[in-house]
């Protein structure tokens, strides 16, 4: 075990932790005033039902004894982390469960990203309910598939086999492009259809009702995101170090991309499109973190962002109601990110592989896009069928009338924000002023 491996990988899944509180201060300053709380308890909710999934079986189930040729791990070989808590249990350099910690992160916040697709109207018990049987069902193959490396002996022969896309194919995934970003996007796209369009969308404005606040939830994103990337490394070492930077540069430069798009079609540069640009580049490094270089992760960000900007709109054209982006920024940016490896991969970053434009041919690009197209559709069709599968049994929208005067209420009897009148004389003339004031700050009031 050493000592300094371990402290960066612990550090890094509070970090990832993290991504999660600032995900869903992101998402809730983009809706409405009326449902910010309900987008608020959907991202912590997913903490609470992967969190307890993960401990159970998930981490059996992505990192146990291959049962099924790269598909799946034994889902009860390591339940409630049974032989993993010894001192001589080690995964590398650090103690396995370190390790665990650091990967419930990744499944925790998955989920979590599914939910700005159905903001506004999916009922919250049934959130819940998708986002267990979606992990299950999901996102522990499919994480089992990319990030479950063959286990192999001091001559090299494999003896403990692992997933199909990272070791069968050999497609490259440093933190999750494919099990976590086109994961959630492709599943984002299917509720978004599952559920239907919000009430008088796209006639009626849904504009963003607190545009600080998705700012201070891409700062947490990008801040947490360090911890996502650079500690996929596993440890305090070199590799870390060329993920950090990328993930700096990548993400500084698809702001910038995001920006000019704006500024050319809209012809005015925004703080949402400055956000959104953040996210979109962090999205599209995570694949490619530690397989191109500083130059070629400014390509990669810039390249992601800009298509991401452009794909947003098409939902308008399309018919699908996709509140808060999701497939716009996480299904475009991470299918752009997995793909650009095959272009830009260098053997000078710490994969060690050449893309087309470095003189590694299709060879690579053939590779990632066949393992990017594979989770899509897996993932896309379960998340229809388990989408369906609670729309027809208990029901997974609120009811029009909910939805039209606010989820907060219908589903958390809550406000975030309450409407105070004060009446009063002003000029020999009644006036009324209404504020917007918090149920705390009332509560403090004498």
């Amino acid at each position: 075990m050493n000592s300094g491996d371990t402290a960066w990988v612990l550090i890094s899944a509070a970090l990832v932790l993290l991504m999660t509180p600032g995900l869903a201060f992101f998402y809730g300053g983009m809706v409405r005033a009326k449902s910010v709380l309900n987008m608020l308890m959907m991202s912590l909710g997913s903490i609470a039902v992967v969190g307890v999934l993960w401990v159970l079986i998930g981490y059996s189930t992505v990192f146990g004894t291959d049962v099924g040729g790269g598909l799946l791990g034994k889902p009860f070989e390591f339940f409630g982390l049974e032989g993993l808590l010894g001192a001589d249990s080690l995964f590398g350099t650090i103690p396995t469960t370190a390790f665990v910690a650091f990967q419930a992160m990744f499944a925790i916040i998955t989920v979590a990203l599914i939910s700005g697709a159905i903001a506004d109207r999916a009922r919250f018990g049934p959130w819940l309910l998708f986002a267990a049987v979606w992990s299950i069902v999901v996102y522990f193959p499919v994480a089992h598939w990319v990030f479950d490396f063959d286990g192999k002996d001091a001559a090299g022969n494999v003896v403990d086999p692992g997933g199909w896309i990272a070791n069968t194919l050999g497609a490259l995934d440093f933190a999750g492009g494919t099990a976590v970003h086109i994961n959630a996007g492709a599943a984002a796209l299917a509720l978004a259809l599952v559920l239907g369009k919000r009430k008088g969308w796209p006639r009626e404005p849904m504009k963003p009702h607190n545009l600080p606040l998705v700012v201070l939830g891409a700062g947490l994103l990008w801040f947490g995101w360090f911890g996502f990337n650079a500690g996929s490394a596993v440890a305090a070492n070199g590799t870390a170090g060329v993920a950090f930077i990328n993930t700096l540069v990548a993400t500084a430069a698809a702001t910038l991309g995001w920006l000019v798009v704006e500024r050319i079609r809209d012809g005015h540069a925004t703080t949402l499109g400055a956000a959104s640009g953040i996210v979109a580049g962090l999205v599209a490094i995570t694949p490619a973190a530690n397989s191109v270089t500083p130059l070629g992760s400014i390509a990669v960000g810039f390249i992601a962002a800009v298509l991401c900007a452009l794909a947003v709109p098409l939902k308008y054209k399309l018919g699908y109601d996709d509140s808060l982006d999701v497939v716009g920024v996480h299904l475009v940016g991470g299918l752009a990110g997995t793909l650009l490896i095959g272009l830009f991969a260098s053997k000078s970053a710490p994969a060690g592989i050449d893309g087309l434009f470095y003189g590694g041919g299709f060879d690579q690009l053939g590779k990632q896009a066949l393992g990017a197209g594979a989770v899509l559709v897996y993932s896309f069709v379960l998340s229809l069928l388990i989408g369906l599968a609670i729309k027809y049994t208990v029901g997974f929208r609120v009811g029009a009338e909910a939805e039209v005067t606010g989820i907060d209420e219908s589903e958390h009897a809550e406000s975030a924000y309450e409407l105070v009148s004060f009446g009063g004389r002003g000029s020999g003339r009644a006036a009324s002023v209404t504020t917007l004031s918090s149920p705390a700050l009332e509560e403090s009031k004498p």
